[in-house]
């Protein structure tokens, strides 16, 4: 269903009117504010955001994308396919920290999962009121419940024509159902005097009660559409403004030839653009007379109002940002500071109030492109501070804006940074600290190792908070010990090294109480803790619990070289950033010994040393993966199979202890298969029953070949595996493709058909797994080619045995997958040479 086409009625348009038709009956059916549709997308283990009511997407861009092995709770939906009902900010951060620490806001959510035929595809999920107990909340979920089994019923028919059903465009952004009677609708235009052409927006021809592909044309045919009695004035009006490069001083106000009245406002950067809304009401007139600046956001963030004052102080002519998102018409508020509030406002019940500077014209001008000219009436003076609030409301968010002297402490906006769909990007530039949650915890997704969760940390919480020394303590055995310090003086923390919770520190204590501790000044940290070494003369401490779902993880301590004064939002932010990182530290902890238990298992499954037979030289090799810890299930094997040699290799789905356990469980059942001299279709055939049978959930390919290394004769069979690839006495290197069956532990009643051919002495047969070919982005058949030239390349064996040899030529096949340090797969490898005479090892 991906793609970027155009077809109003294809699968992917009825698609996508599903999703945007499901999300607004969402919220009506359950009080929220806003509601979405995640579903899955063609990367693996990602889900995308595909339709959104109630919240403009641009704002929310860094949900967009939420891997579905994170700790969110849409995941956890989509992974478990179960419902989740978080009814307000204590459970959400009691459950979900990462989750509440991105949106902190006074909000419950609801979650869930839409199947179809093929199972779960996508989470439908809304956001509402907080309420106090879960009980209020579940006549909602059951409505959301019903209609996620609809939507699932009406995808079906889909799922014909595109089983994938994935989803990897941008979400569609739909506005909520209306409370009240529309807002004022506001039409855009623009006129190229030395083209003589006007164009128009789709509200411009509602407004004038055009065609869908009727345009106005000329500057001539624009005049007569908008104004019946006025169109020459309006004509001049047009022409002046084109030859002076100034607005006009105010709204002309035009009927149309069917009687509807309209106020036309100018505006020319280079070309003449103009806006058309309706006449307005009487209390959009009372607002234009206000000296205080009022404007109005829809749900979808565009301004629908704004009255000259808001214009003035802005430094933005209306013509320009009505009608448009705040972030386009008003770019320099397009930052940290203002979207965080704007987030609040959308989603929470109360008003915010807060001061931005507003930055001098030539950094607006040169930040946005705009070309003024110059008697721009709306020039403002330089770096003017405005106090700004913003009221929520169901279908408008009001904003008012006034002059204001500006405070030390308020929220600065900084030299005009990008547009606000850049948000997720530029979040290491951010300025407001209340933003660094949701930066710290998508830079942390993709940390795996205690060691790489540190470093995030450090690029992340250091320059937000202008912090110079930062130091993480795990716990061990009720003792701490350093993980991570960075910018102490060299062998100050030593003394510090395994202390036990018993010691009065304050990176103890923050750890037993879970309270965090604050000092302004190294005074205060000296009076509270006397005769504690300090590291420097001045200088401000954050001591910081490290404790994840209950349970004490460590503590972490931010430096800073000079005294400072923590406010109540910083102190509230760092909390919450504790909580992040305790929990991505408890990831990466588990991850560790996970893997070291997985790692240990699989090296105890691996044969030490292959059998050997006097006619056949073995050399194998495995290499774990290189990006994350975990192990996979690849393994390979040469087993005695009555008078010949069983040759085996093999690649469980997954990593982990799991996969290296079903590993270890499937070599033993095809080795005892093969001991047994079973026909190669029964090897895997009975090998591919017990999988079944023991319900892992998990599944496996292989390839095995039972081979008489006396006459050379070779037996196939594939389940879902790479072809092997055979290397001829006479250098020609070839691709086996054989016939092959389904992988194992998918159909209990799958045929695997055996393929025979022979072996001349000296040739040389490569079994491997897709880790060895397959690359990110990368074709595998290119991988195999690239292999079966390596392999051509590696010469004729040796007149004598030589195990070293064939041994050489393993690693070489790997040398490269050895040295790469992003390699997600394991890697198993087994070559099998066909010597002519007795003797040997192999």
């Amino acid at each position: 269903m991906a793609g970027s086409g155009e077809d109003r009625s294809g699968p992917r348009a009825r698609l996508t009117a599903l999703l945007t038709d499901a999300a607004v009956k969402a919220i009506g059916a359950s009080g929220a504010r806003a509601a979405g549709l995640y579903m899955r997308s063609s990367t693996p283990g990602v889900l995308r955001m595909a339709a959104l009511a109630g919240l403009p997407g641009a704002l929310f861009r860094p949900w967009w994308r939420v891997h579905v092995d994170r700790r969110f709770p849409v995941a956890d939906a989509y992974r478990l396919g179960v419902q989740v009902v978080l009814p307000n900010a204590t459970e959400t951060m009691r459950r979900y920290p990462q989750f509440a620490a991105a949106l902190p806001f006074p909000i419950g959510s609801i979650y869930v999962p839409v199947a179809g035929a093929a199972g779960t595809f996508g989470v439908l999920t809304v956001l509402r009121p907080a309420t106090p107990e879960a009980a209020e909340v579940l006549p909602a979920r059951d409505r959301l419940a019903q209609l996620a089994e609809e939507l699932g019923a009406a995808v079906r028919p889909l799922e014909a024509d595109d089983p994938a059903l994935v989803w990897d465009e941008d979400p569609v952004c739909v506005a909520p159902p209306a409370t009240r009677p529309a807002a004022v609708r506001v039409g855009r235009f623009r006129w190229d005097p030395a083209a003589d052409l006007a164009t128009g927006d789709d509200t411009l021809r509602v407004l004038l009660g055009l065609a869908p592909d009727e345009l106005p044309g000329g500057a001539r045919d624009l005049v007569r559409t908008l104004a019946k009695d006025d169109a020459h004035r309006l004509l001049e009006l047009l022409r002046e403004t084109a030859d002076g490069g100034s607005s006009p001083d105010g709204p002309l106000y035009v009927r149309t030839a069917d009687g509807a009245a309209l106020r036309v406002e100018l505006w020319t950067p280079s070309r003449v653009e103009g806006i058309v809304l309706d006449a307005g009401s009487v209390a959009d007139a009372a607002a234009d007379q206000l000296p205080q600046g009022m404007f109005s956001l829809d749900r979808l963030g565009r301004i629908v109002h704004a009255n000259p004052s808001a214009a003035r102080l802005l430094g933005e002519p209306r013509a320009r940002f009505l009608g448009r998102p705040l972030w386009e018409g008003v770019p320099w508020l397009g930052q940290p500071a203002f979207e965080d509030h704007l987030r609040a406002a959308l989603l929470a019940p109360d008003p915010v109030h807060f001061h931005v500077r507003r930055p001098p014209p030539a950094e607006r001008d040169d930040a946005t492109g705009a070309e003024r000219g110059p008697d721009e009436p709306f020039r403002p003076g330089d770096g003017d501070w405005l106090a700004v609030s913003v009221h929520p409301g169901a279908d408008v968010v009001t904003c008012t804006v006034t002059r204001s002297t500006g405070r030390a402490d308020a929220a600065v906006v900084p030299a005009v940074r990008s547009p606000v769909t850049e948000v997720a990007e530029a979040g290491a530039a951010a300025a407001s600290p209340a933003y660094r949650p949701i930066v710290l915890a998508l830079a942390l997704s993709e940390a795996v190792t205690a060691r790489q969760v540190s470093a995030v940390v450090m690029q992340e919480l250091l320059p937000a908070f202008g912090g110079r020394r930062l130091a993480l303590y795990l716990l061990q055995e009720r003792h701490l010990y350093l993980a991570w310090e960075s910018g102490f003086p060299p062998g100050f923390l030593a003394p510090f090294q395994g202390v036990g919770l018993d010691a009065r520190l304050p990176g103890v204590e923050t750890l037993t109480t879970g309270q965090p501790l604050f000092f302004d000044s190294m005074q205060q940290l000296a009076t509270a803790y006397p005769g504690i070494p300090l590291d420097a003369a001045e200088g401000a401490r954050a001591f910081l619990p490290l404790i994840a779902s209950g349970r004490p993880v460590g503590s972490c301590i931010l430096g800073f070289d000079r005294a400072h004064s923590f406010s109540t939002e910083e102190r509230t932010v760092l909390t919450a950033l504790a909580g992040v990182i305790a929990h991505a530290m408890e990831k990466a902890q588990r991850y560790e010994t996970e893997a070291a238990l997985a790692r240990g298992l699989q090296r105890a499954l691996l044969p030490r040393r292959l059998s050997v037979h006097p006619r056949l030289e073995a050399a194998g090799r495995y290499l774990p993966g290189t990006q994350g810890m975990d192990v996979g299930g690849d393994w390979y094997d040469v087993v005695e199979a009555g008078d010949g040699v069983a040759l085996v290799i093999g690649d469980v789905q997954g990593h982990g202890v799991q996969a290296a356990a079903t590993m270890g469980q499937l070599r033993s059942a095809v080795r005892a298969f093969a001991l047994d001299d079973r026909p190669p279709d029964e090897v895997l055939g009975g090998t591919n029953r017990l999988l079944i049978d023991l319900d892992p959930g998990q599944f496996a390919s292989c390839c095995y070949v039972r081979l008489d290394p006396a006459t050379g004769v070779a037996r196939f069979v594939r389940a879902g595996h790479p072809p092997p690839l055979l290397r001829h006495p006479d250098g020609r290197t070839q691709v086996l493709d054989l016939p092959g069956g389904v992988v194992l532990g998918v159909d209990a009643h799958a045929d695997y058909p055996v393929s025979e051919l022979s072996m001349a002495p000296g040739a040389l047969l490569a079994l491997y797994t897709d880790g060895l070919v397959e690359r990110p982005g990368g074709d595998i058949d290119d991988g195999i080619t690239a292999l079966r030239l390596a392999l051509a390349k590696a010469g004729a064996p040796p007149p004598r045995p030589a195990g070293r040899w064939l041994a050489g030529v393993a690693d070489r096949l790997t040398a490269a997958a050895r040295h790469a340090v992003d390699r997600p797969d394991d890697i198993a490898l087994l070559l099998a040479c066909r010597r002519g005479g007795t003797g040997g090892t192999g």
